[in-house]
């Protein structure tokens, strides 16, 4: 036991929730944004503006997405360059036999191939045949194995989100609203839940409202504060700033959570906000505009497949007021109550920026 402990240490793989859950999952939503989101966003620009340019480029982004997953996952991993290199054909495999559910078949068989490939890596003079034979075997056996059951059970639990939503959408509205939103905050990756899950619909508009609540009500929460620099940085950036706060006094994150269950149902019941767009994009919240993007892109989508007539006044009322003004309020009104009964004191939300 004592060897195999030595070993794994000296090859750097480390088992652990933080590892898998934290790290390599927040990396996998920076893979996705990096192909599938950022390349929706640029097809979409292109295809508002007749540009086919930018149409192809972001098809070209979108086609990246299984190996961007793999090669962020690899990274938070810290594979050697080979097993990193090898991640790319590894990521293909899972995504396109995962289907609908390809993000989460991508996290799972890749985090095997990478630490398979990493016992192996530099442990033979033929290294460079072995790692990356030993990567890409296990990594396309395990998806050819694994991925498409792993596909459906994540889309059967993302269906069943999205049905429960359509159906209840009240108090599906506050659940997904509130759990995502606390998901946002927590050092785990919010839009890689999403995505995995493939959250979209009336669901991905309340996990939309939750995001939102988090960060624009920290900003707003917070301004006394942290001041613009502050505003900026939770409300355009993320409100996981504020977890080492929300350590040293839970109370504080309160106010976001009573506002995401409040603009969860609003979303869901009053203005049917959904996210049409990529799944990703229903847990960015504000992050650079990136679920407001990602409702943009759905209303356009709906419209194209005959879905939507329009985008309404209604439509961007709806938006506005679920994403940016009812979190800011509604949170800042929830705020000056509890700093009133001093579950909120002076500096608790300050930040060090």
């Amino acid at each position: 036991m004592e060897k195999i402990k030595a070993f794994l240490k000296r090859k750097n793989i480390i088992i652990s929730a933080k590892r898998y859950g934290i790290d390599a999952l927040g990396a996998m939503a920076q893979g996705l944004f990096a192909s599938l989101l950022i390349g929706t966003i640029i097809s979409t620009i292109g295809e508002q503006a007749g540009i086919q340019l930018l149409v192809d480029i972001g098809g070209y982004a979108k086609a990246a997405t299984g190996p961007a997953m793999a090669i962020s996952i690899g990274f938070a991993l810290q594979c050697p360059p080979l097993v990193l290199f090898s991640l790319a054909a590894v990521g293909v495999a899972a995504n396109t036999l995962g289907g609908a559910g390809g993000p989460l078949a991508v996290l799972i068989v890749t985090i095997f191939a990478a630490e398979f490939g990493k016992a192996v890596s530099k442990e033979t003079k033929i290294d460079i045949i072995v790692t990356p034979f030993v990567t890409i075997f296990i990594g396309a056996g395990l998806s050819i194995w694994w991925a498409p059951a792993i596909g459906a059970v994540a889309s059967a639990v993302g269906n069943a989100i999205m049905w429960a939503t359509e159906l209840q959408p009240f108090f599906m509205g506050i659940l997904v609203s509130v759990i995502v939103g606390i998901a946002l905050t927590l050092p785990i990756s919010s839009a890689a839940i999403c995505a995995a899950l493939g959250l979209t619909g009336l669901a991905g508009g309340a996990a939309v409202a939750g995001c939102c609540a988090n960060m624009v009500g920290f900003a707003v929460l917070s301004f006394r504060e942290n001041k613009w620099g502050g505003l900026f940085a939770q409300g355009i950036g993320t409100s996981m700033l504020q977890m080492g706060n929300i350590v040293r006094n839970p109370r504080i994150w309160l106010p976001a959570i009573l506002s995401s269950a409040i603009t969860g149902p609003i979303a869901t019941c009053v203005f049917h906000l959904q996210m049409n767009g990529a799944a990703v994009a229903s847990g960015m919240g504000t992050c650079g505009l990136v679920g407001q993007i990602g409702v943009y892109t759905g209303w356009i989508n709906d419209i194209a497949s005959g879905a939507k007539a329009a985008i309404t006044p209604m439509d961007w009322i709806g938006m506005l007021l679920v994403c940016f003004i009812l979190p800011g309020v509604l949170t800042w009104a929830f705020g000056l109550f509890f700093r009133k009964i001093g579950w909120i004191k002076e500096n608790d939300l300050k930040l060090d920026l």
